[in-house]
């Protein structure tokens, strides 16, 4: 069967009232049939469910779709995005480790290799996401010179990274990775929560851990948190060891919706990419936007590479408006469609200016190197009718072009 047909096929087995769609299983914990059983599931000679905490039917379903999805061996599921991300780092790395990682990354990310792990010993390097093969392979290997571990600069254990990226859409060469990953042994370890497993799978790219925050386009409407990090059992059982005992659990009812969800997934990814290609080839011809990126608009610089190891571009458009800040808060004022929020993957268009929210908290040094200016607006196309989204946009860059020229005109006056 193809992934669309599992996808809606794959559930948890059906209990003795023959139910059609699967249950939610909103327990705490599971019952034993017996003392033996209880000795036999806490010392893994048997499996079955103990503890919500651990696993959960719901949970598991949804894990087992996402792996299928994903062509991993095993996964674990967690509350939120950021949950999966921090549990693929802190279960693999310890004091001493170095983790190089692509330097265009979602805020809380950064947050978490500068701010969290570094407190543990664990050393970072950040890497341009166009950087060639041999500026990559200098900041994996642990000493330029030698290619061998120093005591301040160790091997890099890890290789974490996104792509496309958030906000910018840059893209990393994955094979090229899967080259040097095998030359020096480090866990490759990537975000695939923009192209979902629809339209890339980093793991058949040579990629060792696929996370994702299901909050996003795997739940497609707003409504749940979830996230997820599949990958080869080798490496999901100390994650499983590390979110089983300090608790970064989905909740039943959270993996009950986002697995019927993804049963959608395939039709929803389909929309938004046909919507956001033709949103970004609408924007890029307007004379009012500075800058438009999206990794199948033939004019981004990875192009190429985009049609390599991606079968669409996604649902992501970011462009840049002249005028900074202010004319960011004009176009949006003037918008009828789109919604403004910090989120993305919606059922809904949303619009964000990356600068004032989701990298407010990067210096400005670090925004710069990102490409994060105050006229930067981040697009999650959503599955609106493309002609009303084109009309809405169109109408707010004009509107929002006068208010600037008269706000101009006013302080020239003034």
């Amino acid at each position: 069967m193809k992934k669309q047909t599992k996808a809606i096929r794959i559930q948890t087995p059906k209990s003795g009232n023959r139910e059609h769609s699967v249950p939610l299983y909103l327990t705490s914990s599971f019952a034993f049939e017996s003392a033996e059983q209880g000795k036999a599931l806490f010392d893994e000679t048997e499996d079955g469910n103990i503890y919500s905490r651990f696993s959960n039917p719901n949970v598991t379903e949804f894990v087992d779709k996402v792996c299928m999805l994903e062509n991993a061996e095993d996964g674990i599921a967690t509350g939120t995005g950021m949950a999966a991300v921090f549990a693929s780092m802190a279960a693999l790395l310890k004091s001493g480790d170095h983790i190089v990682a692509c330097r265009a990354l979602f805020g809380s990310a950064h947050q978490i290799i500068t701010q969290i792990l570094s407190k543990w010993g664990i050393t970072h390097t950040y890497v341009d996401a166009t950087a060639t093969e041999a500026e990559w392979e200098e900041a994996i290997k642990a000493n330029p010179a030698t290619g061998t571990a120093t005591a301040d600069r160790p091997a890099a254990k890890m290789v974490y990274l996104e792509t496309p990226s958030n906000p910018g859409l840059e893209l990393v060469d994955l094979a090229m990775l899967a080259r040097l990953k095998e030359k020096y042994g480090f866990i490759l370890n990537v975000d695939n929560c923009f192209a979902t497993p629809l339209l890339q799978t980093p793991i058949d790219l040579g990629a060792d851990l696929s996370v994702h925050s299901a909050t996003k386009f795997m739940d497609g409407q707003g409504r749940v948190l979830g996230g997820i990090v599949v990958g080869s059992k080798e490496l999901i059982q100390p994650i499983r060891f590390f979110a089983r005992h300090t608790g970064p659990s989905l909740s039943p009812f959270n993996a009950w919706v986002l697995s019927k969800s993804l049963e959608t997934l395939d039709l929803r990814m389909e929309r938004h990419c046909r919507n956001a290609l033709a949103l970004a080839e609408a924007l890029d011809a307007h004379p009012d936007v500075a800058v438009v990126k999206y990794p199948f608009l033939p004019s981004h610089p990875q192009y190429e590479l985009a049609k390599q190891q991606m079968s669409a571009g996604g649902a992501i458009v970011t462009i840049e408006l002249e005028g900074g800040f202010d004319r960011v808060k004009s176009f949006f004022d003037s918008l009828e469609i789109a919604t403004l929020s910090s989120n993305l993957g919606d059922s809904r268009t949303i619009v964000t200016n990356p600068n004032t929210t989701t990298h407010a908290k990067l210096k400005p040094e670090e925004k710069a190197a990102l490409g994060i200016t105050p006229g930067l607006i981040r697009i999650s196309v959503g599955l609106e009718a493309i002609e009303d989204l084109i009309a809405d946009f169109t109408q707010a860059l004009e509107k929002s072009a006068d208010v600037v020229a008269a706000d101009v005109v006013k302080e020239n006056v003034t």
